[in-house]
């Protein structure tokens, strides 16, 4: 008797594809098929992939597979008895369910990499506690920033001159940390978390934010019993927020004869890349593709493409709307747009979008990662930004949704406002309505007939 599968399918090696298919939906982590679009980037400029598994560097006719979704849950791909997604070799990675999302460890975590707000006095007394008890009484392996280390005031702690020689030193933008971290603790506010984004361009440890800053929107932890909290995370009992990154591609223009070809820069970003007119006072016009397809040209001050970790950060300084982190979506607003009809929208965490100088502009464009690494960008230079396949596995305090809204209303004071007083229902039928009833009965009695 012929199965349903075999109705599907023409031949016996289309029928195994499709047994395999259904056997890999029902993993842990369940892949999706999105049929690929032609990348404007050419192939050898892409992020390297030396580290990544040979299947995942398959390419068909010269396209390259981006993710479509990081963390949305896996659709079903049959639609009714005859509908399906049509079956091609570019597999993207999706998690099944946000609210799923838990850190667990196949083995002891055993490097630690804790970053401190670099000359902030009120954090060293915290940093050496923290540092004191994960080197004696978890024995970990400790690496903080030599920039750390150089703080004299570090001097004054006597508990740290025992730890001191027992940690371990690097400098940010000189040694690779890839593969040498199990784990990261960040003392300080926002721009930590930040700052410990920019120190991996590929795969990012777990991080653990303490709030010890001035706002805290992405610092959930509060440092008064930090072992008990720690300890929970070693043991795995933690929820997580993958907070998607933009990978930027900055593509400078080549003379005719390629003499002065300039290799490509990529950066990977958590808030926003921010394109702008600099100092020039004319109105920027930028160019706007999505996918190869020229979207609008911007006039106005700039233009900001945020995750939606950076939606609550520039973009909606801007007038965007606040997108919760678990969103695979990218955000296009303007700064400033000399149109009353150029509002902010979201697009899709696949695409790619582009951007480059209009050919009529009269100025160049200035374009800023996280607030850093800031450039000039002219004719001919060009602009690539999708979503990242390693975003920032962000540690939850309590869960998703907790921490986000309480960061909403205690940082941005979301929805805040005095409390209306309750109405007193019977004051307030006695007070109002006491005259008004005598009036009525006054009312019907002058208006009875006389009797007759």
């Amino acid at each position: 008797m012929l199965s349903m599968e075999s109705l599907w399918c023409s031949s016996e090696s289309e029928l195994s594809t499709l047994r395999l298919a259904k056997s890999v939906e029902r993993s842990e982590y369940r892949f999706s098929r999105r049929k690929p679009s032609k990348s404007l980037i050419p192939q050898a400029l892409l992020h390297s992939t030396e580290a990544q598994p040979r299947s995942h560097r398959r390419r068909r006719s010269g396209t390259w597979p981006r993710t479509r979704s990081l963390n949305a849950p896996s659709p079903i791909q049959q639609f009714g008895p005859c509908g399906r997604i049509m079956k091609n070799s570019a597999m993207v990675m999706q998690i099944q369910d946000p609210a799923s999302q838990r850190l667990t460890w196949y083995k002891p975590p055993l490097t630690v990499l804790v970053i401190k707000k670099v000359h902030d006095a009120s954090i060293l007394s915290s940093f050496v506690q923290l540092v004191h008890w994960l080197v004696h009484d978890k024995s970990m392996v400790v690496f903080v920033e030599a920039a750390v280390l150089d703080d004299t005031l570090l001097a004054e702690y006597g508990d740290f001159a025992s730890v001191r020689d027992r940690l371990m030193t690097f400098r940010a933008g000189t040694d690779d940390l890839t593969d040498k971290i199990d784990f990261i603790i960040c003392l300080g506010g926002d721009g930590t978390l930040l700052h410990a984004s920019s120190l991996f361009q590929q795969s990012v440890p777990p991080v653990m934010a303490f709030h010890l800053g001035s706002l805290g929107f992405l610092t959930p932890f509060e440092f008064n019993n930090f072992q008990d909290q720690v300890m929970n995370v070693l043991e795995g009992h933690a929820a997580l927020t993958l907070r998607s990154r933009l990978q930027c591609v900055v593509l400078r223009k080549t003379s005719g004869d390629g003499k002065d070809k300039k290799k490509p820069t990529t950066i990977l970003v958590l808030n926003e890349v921010v394109v702008d007119r600099g100092p020039s006072p004319y109105l920027s016009n930028i160019d706007l593709f999505l996918d190869g397809k020229h979207i609008t040209s911007v006039q106005g001050d700039g233009l900001i493409v945020s995750t939606p970790t950076g939606s609550t950060a520039y973009a909606v300084a801007a007038g965007a709307s606040m997108i919760h982190p678990s969103v695979p979506a990218i955000m296009v607003t303007p700064i400033c747009p000399h149109s009353l009809s150029f509002r902010p929208i979201v697009v899709p965490a696949g695409v790619e979008l582009k951007i480059a100088l209009s050919p009529e502009a009269r100025n160049a464009m200035w374009v800023s990662f996280d607030g850093r690494n800031r450039q000039a960008l002219q004719h001919g230079d060009s602009l690539y930004v999708t979503t990242s396949v390693y975003p920032v596995p962000s540690i939850c305090a309590q869960d998703q949704i907790s921490d986000w809204f309480d960061s909403l209303a205690e940082c941005l004071h979301w929805n805040v406002r005095k409390k209306q007083k309750q109405i007193d229902e019977l004051s307030d039928m006695t007070h109002s309505s006491s005259d008004t009833l005598e009036e009525l009965d006054g009312n019907h009695h002058d208006d009875r007939p006389a009797d007759t």
